[in-house]
């Protein structure tokens, strides 16, 4: 039987406007809700600061309604080189999410490694729904309930009082450690899931083989599963890092004033000083050195299936 040839081109138009369809979605997605807005930021921190509404200058203007002239303003740029304020709060930024990250990771490996290896599926889900558990309470709710354990006359003050360990409150508010629990604590089930994933495609019968060979479960450990697992630490870590280095609510409400984040200042800069050409170099400057990082991942995970791990 011989298919019509108008019925073929019919065919033919369909696939390709689906195949259009199916790669235009996600394109458009991050065109329209990350690259357009990136631009207008981009666009913000070239202008200059001014008191009116809105209180950034335009970046172009007519003149004699014939030549177009663009000024970029590179002086907010230049403010985040020369005023150590800005500079500090980038280093105190990464140096948290960095120790915070360290922590979530050698917190969650022990919580995924004994989920993947309950005994049935029925069990595993039931782990893991423990893990989802806090993200049904708002993360707001979530972080300020630890206020109330480590102020002075908070839970874990009065419990240590009441033992007589100590005679004074611990000053554990408002202080950097304060910070980083807050992130380990909110950012934790990012680290576990890709590390679980990780750990439940392992292959069972690779550490049966090392085990019939006589290899201890230690050294299996650290020979076997640890080395096949990177990539899900990988990818867990930079699910923690990337957002922490931008928080702002952790630090604002368990950090005070002396704990002074990136995000923090974003905020101050565009809501208390209403900067927001310099608000909007600062969340520039961000996203160009968070790049560092994501580059480097990708390079990783490359390497890594090279070497077949």
């Amino acid at each position: 039987m011989k298919i019509p040839q108008q019925f073929l081109k019919i065919m033919r138009l369909n696939n390709f406007f689906g195949r259009a369809l199916v790669i235009a979605l996600p394109y458009g997605w991050h065109i329209f809700f990350f690259l357009i807005p990136f631009m207008i930021v981009l666009g913000l921190s070239f202008s200059e600061g001014i008191l009116s509404s809105p209180p950034y200058t335009s970046l172009y203007s007519w003149r004699n309604e014939t030549f177009l002239q663009i000024r970029l303003n590179f002086a907010n740029y230049m403010m985040l080189f020369e005023d150590d304020f800005y500079f500090g709060a980038y280093c105190e930024s990464l140096k948290i999410a960095a120790i915070a990250t360290f922590f979530c990771l050698v917190a969650a490996y022990p919580i995924a490694y004994g989920i993947s290896q309950a005994s049935s599926s029925r069990h595993r889900i039931f782990l893991l729904m423990l893990v989802i558990l806090p993200f049904w309470t708002s993360f707001l709710i979530r972080v300020y309930s630890w206020i109330g354990i480590l102020s002075n006359q908070g839970l874990l003050n009065s419990f240590f009082l009441y033992l007589g360990v100590i005679k004074d409150p611990l000053p554990l508010l408002n202080t950097p450690f304060a910070v980083i629990l807050g992130i380990v604590y909110s950012y934790l089930p990012f680290m576990i899931f890709p590390l679980y994933a990780t750990l439940r495609k392992m292959d069972p019968q690779v550490l049966e083989a090392a085990s019939d060979l006589g290899c201890k479960p230690v050294r299996t450990f650290f020979a076997i599963t640890l080395p096949l697992s990177v990539r899900g630490a990988i990818a867990g870590s930079m699910l923690v890092f990337i957002p922490a280095v931008g928080e702002f609510v952790i630090p604002e409400l368990l950090g005070g004033s002396d704990t002074l984040m990136i995000g923090k200042v974003l905020w101050i800069e565009f809501f208390t000083h209403r900067d927001w050409p310099m608000a909007s170099a600062l969340a520039v400057a961000l996203l160009t050195f968070l790049v560092i990082p994501i580059v480097a991942f990708q390079k990783l995970l490359a390497r890594t299936q090279e070497s077949g791990l």
